[in-house]
């Protein structure tokens, strides 16, 4: 019997399979990626016997080798909050999955563990831009308003260090970062400790400063649109500067443009409320997903861009 571990290489995915690994330590093939390296199941080779845990992955974009693996005779238990599609029905299929836009994997996972670790799913939703279901989560905890700083700050910066077009882009590895987490119980302790985490986190400053100097490229009734100039820092901080612009002015949506090859990576951030939610939005373009609250599409041509913005200024609103 093998087991895999297959996570989102953001604060979420870290903090959900860490959660997992604290109260079941075991060894583990380990399979992540950069943020938008969301099918992951392709790479997992498992079969009868075999425990694949999926964590922080669209089972929407996972389906075919979802169903292959369970085909094989995995058996696959999968935690996740983004849209899944229809839902296999296999009896080697567990699933937690809550897509309503209330919690994140870490959360979810904390559900499933009864509050063992939930420090780090505090940390995990902050670094996911849920900051109310942070501070829901951390009511048990007693902590104080400077160690909720600490866990934001860190969670931000496990988040930050997701993003990006190839791994030349972050300064560590989600793997890695990964790995180095692992060795901690408690959080407070990695910044404190760890000085490659505080050189993640002093960057994450530097390059949010960077990006909000730039521009407006369009404001709408109900949106605001950036395009951030074509530079390594701008792939790192895309993610970071879109949750930054929600939570500064969350009744409006807003639109986050990077270039990547001959198109845009684009980030999408919706209030509660709006109508399309961000991942409907971006669904409809290929390569497009996310949640509620937050999505994103892969590559949108850049011939596309007028018409993106033309259709949300014209069929976005706020149903309340």
């Amino acid at each position: 019997m093998a087991y895999y571990d297959v996570f989102n290489g953001d604060a979420d995915g870290i903090c959900a399979l860490h959660q997992l690994r604290l109260a079941d330590p075991l060894d583990s093939i380990l399979v992540t990626g950069l943020k938008r390296d969301i099918s992951l199941l392709e790479a997992v080779q498992a079969g009868k016997g075999d425990v694949v845990n999926v964590l922080d992955i669209s089972l929407d974009r996972n389906r075919t080798a979802l169903e292959r693996l369970l085909d094989r005779g995995a058996v696959v238990r999968y935690f996740d909050h983004h849209y899944p599609g229809p839902i296999p029905e296999h009896p080697n299929l567990q699933v937690m999955i809550d897509a309503s836009g209330g919690a994140c994997t870490s959360a979810l996972v904390d559900q499933h563990l009864g509050g063992r670790h939930r420090a780090w799913a505090v940390v995990g939703a902050y670094g996911d831009g849920l900051p109310l279901v942070a501070q829901r989560l951390a009511a048990s905890l007693g902590a104080d308003f400077r160690a909720l700083a600490e866990l934001r700050e860190l969670g931000e910066t496990l988040n930050y260090n997701a993003y990006g077009e190839s791994p030349q882009d972050v300064l560590l590895p989600p793997l890695e970062l990964y790995r180095l987490i692992h060795s901690y119980e408690n959080p407070f302790s990695v910044l404190r400790n760890e000085l490659v985490v505080g050189r993640i986190s002093s960057r994450r400053r530097q390059d949010l400063d960077r990006a909000l100097e730039t521009p407006v490229l369009r404001s709408e009734r109900i949106f605001d649109a950036f395009m951030l100039p074509d530079e390594t820092w701008s792939r790192r901080v895309s993610g970071t500067f879109a949750n930054r612009l929600a939570l500064d002015d969350p009744g409006r949506a807003h639109v986050v443009l990077t270039p990547a090859g001959e198109g845009y990576v684009v980030s999408v951030r919706c209030p509660e409320g709006f109508v399309p939610t961000a991942d409907e939005l971006c669904r409809r373009y290929p390569g497009g997903g996310g949640r509620a609250g937050a999505a994103g599409i892969d590559r949108l041509a850049r011939d596309g861009v007028e018409a993106f913005l033309d259709s949300l200024a014209e069929n976005g609103r706020l149903s309340h």
